[in-house]
């Protein structure tokens, strides 16, 4: 079966499990779609890209990925609008993105026929799947890893890249209370902080699991090299309304390019706004909190859009956050996005994709 120039072999499933999801009752990352799509790559090329219906993956116990981390992912979302259609949010920046991980984790890259090809015929057969609640969206995760069946320090010459999806609600119930972290790192200069690579969410888990143990949902983290400067929180970039402007920190080889950040920051210049991306000291944070110059302190990706902090805990002393008014710009931001992606809002930006 031909899907635009690409020859997809589609392989619908016999038994649907759409009748087993409460689409009211919505957990993040539990109801996998009924499909998923995989190309391979070897012998210099991708080939044998299908569609077929979800299931386990074999692998040898040699895998690359597994012994020495050549794995890296996306995440996207994908909402109907009014009418029924599906509409996707800013693909092409996410395949662009994935290529720029591929390149950091030396790992074959995607052409732009196969990611957006694999993408839309994917979700045009789990269209049902894409639910229309407010709050609620189908979450896409595009990742590659590599398959070389070889124990040997050295990049792999095959690669699996997939595509699965599963419909979402809020990823946070209330807003979350963070705590800045000054003792563990979640990258340095040089590293892979700016690729979307698997390892990187590893090395987050057990500071974020002692972080949790005090009473926090999540954390800020700061630089490296002094501990001083805000990069980013948990999975998400960090930004801030600060003396009226927005503040965020400055993307570079550490911070993730995040495409939700990067679509506030154009809303808000659009807007009028002052926007600052700078490097950002903790401790003009928490001064402009005291002052009562800090609105807003919030964290932005894809999973939760626009996620208002609670708390921010610093140097053992919790900070609370003002309420988020409903006419702030965090407020307002966290709106229009949604609009937008939902077909609501007109997109003036060409941001959205119909399926």
């Amino acid at each position: 079966m031909t899907a635009d120039t690409l020859q997809i072999d589609i392989q619908p499933t016999t038994k649907s499990r759409l009748q087993e999801v409460d689409f009211n009752n919505l957990v993040f990352g539990r109801n996998i779609s009924d499909h998923m799509f995989i190309a391979e790559y070897r012998d210099g090329e991708w080939q044998d890209a299908r569609i077929v219906p979800y299931g386990d993956l074999s692998l040898s116990p040699v895998t690359a990925a597994l012994h020495y981390g050549q794995a890296i992912f996306e995440g996207m979302k994908a909402y109907k609008n009014e009418e029924g259609e599906v509409l996707l949010f800013r693909p092409t920046d996410n395949w662009k993105r994935m290529n720029h991980s591929a390149e950091r984790m030396c790992m074959a890259t995607i052409p732009e026929e196969l990611f957006m090809s694999g993408l839309t015929e994917l979700l045009r057969l789990d269209a049902d799947w894409v639910p229309s609640q407010p709050g609620t969206s189908l979450y896409v995760r595009p990742y590659m890893f590599a398959t070389d069946a070889y124990l040997g320090v050295r990049p792999s010459d095959t690669y699996y890249f997939v595509i699965f999806t599963c419909p979402v609600g809020k990823y946070y119930a209330n807003p979350p209370k963070v705590k800045v972290e000054t003792q563990y790192i979640r990258a340095a200069e040089g590293g892979v902080g700016a690729a979307k690579c698997a390892g990187n969410y590893a090395a987050s888990l057990y500071p974020t699991k002692l972080a949790q143990q005090q009473g926090y949902d999540q954390l800020i983290w700061t630089d490296a090299r002094e501990h001083t400067f805000v990069e980013e929180s948990g999975t998400m970039n960090v930004m801030f309304v600060m003396d009226g402007k927005l503040v965020t920190p400055a993307v570079n080889d550490t911070i993730l390019n995040g495409i939700t950040r990067k679509s506030i920051v154009e809303i808000a210049r659009h807007w009028g706004m002052v926007v600052e991306e700078r490097k950002v000291d903790i401790k003009e944070v928490i001064q402009a909190l005291k002052e009562g110059r800090l609105e807003a302190a919030f964290g932005a990706g894809t999973a939760v859009v626009v996620s208002p902090f609670a708390v921010i805990g610093y140097e053992g002393i919790d900070y609370e956050l003002p309420a988020v008014k409903d006419d702030s710009f965090v407020a307002r931001v966290s709106r229009y996005l949604t609009d937008i992606r939902t077909g609501k809002e007109e997109d003036i930006f060409g941001w959205t994709l119909k399926v």
